[in-house]
């Protein structure tokens, strides 16, 4: 299997936009309200966001914006949606061409995708914010994010790990701690801190790895 088949899905809809734009047209005027939104955060701003203020960075009028969202966290919430699909395509594209020989790799490429598009990719940094999207009830009682049910996949299918509940939730862990270091090190340095961006790779590796050391140890005993 090619890596980075589970990572993404193929729902491109924004979730809280009042008008699904179904032309080319209403998708690059969606695109720029949400560029618009993307600008005020990446200035410090997103907490005193208005709609107006949206309109005016976008040269839209406020009915535009209405015509899309009842208010301002639905937009931030939908430039999260798109800030969280496009990091997806762009981790998915990467694997599918790096060919990661063991997890350890995998989760390197995971991070440098989300350090790089924390970079590249304005209102990066709403990302963080708001409710994680998590799998419904299906038995595992700790409900893991959806990210981390897909790196489960990738890693189970590509080397050969059993994907059962304590590796969702040890993934689960890791994108907690992953987020917030990554947050911490692009908190006060643009190009962010790379003491914090090693540090994560080096808590991931140590951390997943003790997970596995000890599955690969019961399954030795049973």
């Amino acid at each position: 299997m090619a890596l980075g088949q589970h990572i993404t899905d193929d729902d491109d809809t924004l979730a809280n936009v009042r008008t699904e734009p179904t032309q080319s047209r209403s998708s690059k005027r969606l695109d720029h309200l949400l560029d618009a939104a993307a600008a005020i955060v990446d200035d410090g701003e997103a907490e005193r966001m208005t709609t107006a203020e949206v309109a005016e960075r976008a040269g839209a009028s406020i009915g535009t914006v209405y015509r899309y969202f009842p208010d301002r966290l639905a937009i931030l919430a939908a430039l999260r949606q798109r800030a969280t699909r496009r990091f997806r395509q762009k981790l998915a594209e990467e694997l599918s061409i790096e060919h990661p020989e063991d997890w350890m790799s995998l989760l390197d490429t995971v991070v440098d995708v989300y350090v790089e598009m924390y970079r590249s990719e304005p209102g990066f940094s709403v990302i963080g914010a708001g409710n994680r999207e998590r799998v419904e009830d299906d038995g595992d009682e700790s409900r893991p994010s959806i990210f981390a049910v897909r790196l489960a996949r990738e890693i189970a299918e590509g080397f050969d790990v059993e994907n059962d509940a304590d590796l969702r939730f040890s993934l689960d862990i890791c994108v907690e701690i992953g987020e917030a270091l990554v947050a911490r090190a692009f908190a006060t340095d643009p190009a962010g801190d790379e003491r914090y961006i090693a540090e994560c790779r080096r808590i991931l590796h140590s951390y997943l790895g003790e997970h596995l050391a000890t599955a690969e140890s019961r399954a030795s005993a049973a």
